[in-house]
């Protein structure tokens, strides 16, 4: 889930399909310029016929990608999820793969710790984030989906530092404890550490730990991409240790085809362990366009048969569920939906549900393959077929992606298929997941043109259907907006806060009574990736001219922030800036102060600075104005630097710290 990732497979924001992936996906779906009669492709579909266990589709919530959506209104927040979780609705995602979170930026803003010292690993709380609720929705609406989690990072008393440890074990074990006696949830699989080169003893160490807390989760191993050679040394590594491979419930790696002649090995084939895509995504990160048909679903369309077709991969989970962090903010458009307006209730339902629909509402986990009618189509596009536990029902997805004209199927049902009529529905860029003919078999034949550019679920099973919730208009962030905690529930995140690092909760406050907004990380987490100061911001990215206020409490050694006209957020831009791009004014306990401007890959320029009495065991107020080229900023009344400049034009605001304790209250834009 790096966006910056250039290995052969990602980058921060793309306008194409990578050339590699392209190539590979040409291959599969038979890109032609021919201009003769369509083509007929002739399937036999075989009861008998043997293939892998379906084990389903999925998604990813995390790297804070489901941030926003805890703070919608109700009934709009039930619709979303209805169209992410509930069968026979929308996407009915079959995996849900949650972040076991640890204050730690992981792509998208920091994921809260349910034990942030080594004392709370007594008394864990296993309520803080939004990833036990969003695994409880998904479960309420789907009883049978499956439960994963994975580690991004972790808190910084995990063996002083060291993420391969029998700490870290027992912190993968508690949440997966936590999930069971705190939320009556299930994990059915955890992997390792995202995209990190795993330690095959920590392996063997973590599957130990789960059986000792007589835990039955299976291990995913190990989350890494396929130029980091993961097919090859996991089966290696199998062959080499015996405890090793028996550790091992399933092979997972990340975005398995895009990397230009990347194939899974013969022995990761023949491991006797399921093959899974433990993350994909549809190539394209651009805020915007994701409610379009072409490029999103249709690489998506493909992304879902590809896998099998070619790799025997029988499990695909999508980074993300939705879209619902800001669009400054690293990956804009991950998701199959996008939810990132709390505020007014809006949410886009891509045709990328309804691509995944068209798999996972015509067959179920515990289907099964028939590898004999799984392969590309004779005109450009791919086809897939399962059949029922019962060898009677069977479906067939079937996509024209890269055709270039109409072409025909030719299906023939035998080995004790139903002779029933086949239903027919399809999804392109003119129709949404519709149900567009009934076909009757004349002895156990029948023939279906296929539009091109589409995709297709043929199947004798029926009680499918699109549903029908329609969100309200978009709104802008509200303006004038204030803040001062007392309505948020403590230990909470106030709304439409996104911490970028650190933890910001309400707390009691200190030295006033009321609440207050705390930062209480104070040692730095194992990261993942980039680690910025830690802060937390909102608003809107269009905002020009306005005032930014917080009163602020520093009780020790450190530093204070507010952040104004953030215009971008995408940490992966520069692994190592301390701050987004912006303004920033910094407060430390000696009451030094300096106003700078932080851009990603520049250096950071120094407006102005200073000294100011500032006294620790007291509350401060601190603005920073905009307007226009003039920026003006205050402590306690007193001006510190009126000044121009213009490398910010606009942009949202944010209040931060360094890695100590910071308390804030009565936040304010106007």
């Amino acid at each position: 889930m790096d966006p910056s990732y250039t290995g052969g497979r990602r980058k921060s924001v793309v306008g194409g399909i990578l050339p590699g992936a392209l190539a590979m996906l040409c291959l599969l779906s038979g890109c032609t310029s021919r201009k003769s009669a369509p083509e007929t492709t002739r399937i036999t579909v075989d009861g008998h016929g043997a293939g892998r266990i379906f084990d389903g589709i999925g998604a990813l919530s995390a790297g804070a990608s489901s941030r926003l959506l805890v703070d919608y209104p109700e009934p709009f927040r039930a619709q979303i999820l209805d169209y992410l979780f509930k069968p026979d609705y929308g996407a009915a995602l079959q995996h849900l793969k949650v972040e076991i979170g640890a204050d730690v930026n992981s792509t998208d803003g920091a994921e809260p710790s349910f034990a942030r010292t080594r004392a709370e690993m007594a008394h864990p709380n296993f309520n803080r984030g939004y990833e036990w609720w969003l695994m409880e929705e998904a479960k309420k609406r789907n009883p049978e989906i499956a439960l994963d989690s994975l580690a991004w990072g972790a808190p910084g008393w995990i063996a002083n530092g060291h993420f391969y440890s029998q700490d870290m074990a027992d912190y993968t074990g508690k949440f997966i404890e936590g999930a069971k006696t705190a939320h009556g949830l299930d994990i059915k699989y955890t992997g390792i550490w995202n995209e990190k080169p795993y330690e095959a003893d920590y392996v063997v160490r973590l599957k130990r730990t789960l059986l000792k807390n007589q835990l039955s989760t299976g291990i995913v191993c190990c989350d890494l991409t396929p130029n980091e050679n993961q097919w090859s040394r996991v089966t290696d590594d199998m062959g080499k240790d015996p405890e090793f491979r028996n550790a091992i419930s399933v092979i997972g790696v990340h975005a398995p085809n895009v990397v230009e002649g990347a194939t899974v090995p013969s022995a990761a084939r023949e491991s006797g362990k399921p093959l899974w895509a433990s993350e994909d995504e549809f190539f394209y990160y651009t805020s915007g366009l994701s409610e379009k048909w072409s490029p999103f679903a249709e690489s998506l369309a493909m992304i879902y048969n590809r896998n099998y077709i070619q790799e025997r991969i029988t499990a695909t989970e999508i980074w993300s569920p939705v879209t619902s962090y800001y669009d400054n903010l690293a990956a804009p458009g991950s998701g199959l939906m996008l939810a990132n307006t709390p505020w007014s209730g809006h949410f886009e339902i891509s045709p990328m549900v309804w691509v995944t629909a068209h798999t996972t509402q015509f067959a179920a986990p515990g289907w099964q393959y028939i590898d004999s009618s799984c392969a590309p189509l004779a005109g450009g596009g791919s086809y897939v077929t399962l059949k029922s536990p019962s060898n009677t029902g069977y479906s067939m997805i079937v996509e024209t992606i890269n055709a270039k004209e109409a072409q025909r199927i030719e299906v023939h049902l035998t080995g004790g298929l139903s002779q029933g009529p086949a239903h027919v529905w399809e999804t392109n860029a003119s129709k949404t997941f519709e149900h567009v003919a009934d076909i009757s078999p004349r002895d156990g034949t029948f023939n279906l043109m296929l539009d091109q550019d589409s995709i297709y679920s043929i199947t004798d099973t029926t009680g499918q259907a699109k549903g029908a919730a329609a969100p309200p208009p978009p709104a802008p962030f509200p303006f004038p907006y204030a803040d001062d905690f007392e309505h948020t529930e403590v230990d909470r995140s106030p709304r439409y806060f996104a911490d970028q690092d650190g933890a910001f909760e309400v707390r009691p406050c200190k030295q006033r009574p009321g609440r207050c907004l705390d930062q209480v990380i104070t040692r730095q987490p194992i990261p993942w990736s980039p680690l910025p100061d830690p802060y937390t911001y909102l608003g809107d990215a269009h905002w020009q001219d306005y005032t930014l206020s917080a009163d602020a409490l520093l009780s020790g050694l450190g530093d204070i922030t507010l952040l104004g006209r953030i215009d971008d957020a995408d940490v992966f831009k520069d692994h190592k800036a301390r701050f987004p791009s912006g303004y920033i004014l910094l407060v430390d306990q000696n009451g030094s102060w300096q106003l700078d401007s932080a851009a990603y890959k520049l250096p950071t320029v120094k407006l102005g600075s200073g000294k100011v009495s500032f006294d620790l065991r007291k509350w401060h107020h601190l603005v920073l104005a905009f307007h226009g080229e003039d920026l003006v900023a205050s402590i306690d009344g007193t001006q510190l630097t009126h000044l121009t400049d213009t490398r910010h034009k606009q942009g949202m605001a944010g209040i931060g710290s360094g890695w100590n304790r910071a308390e804030f209250d009565n936040f304010d834009v106007h």
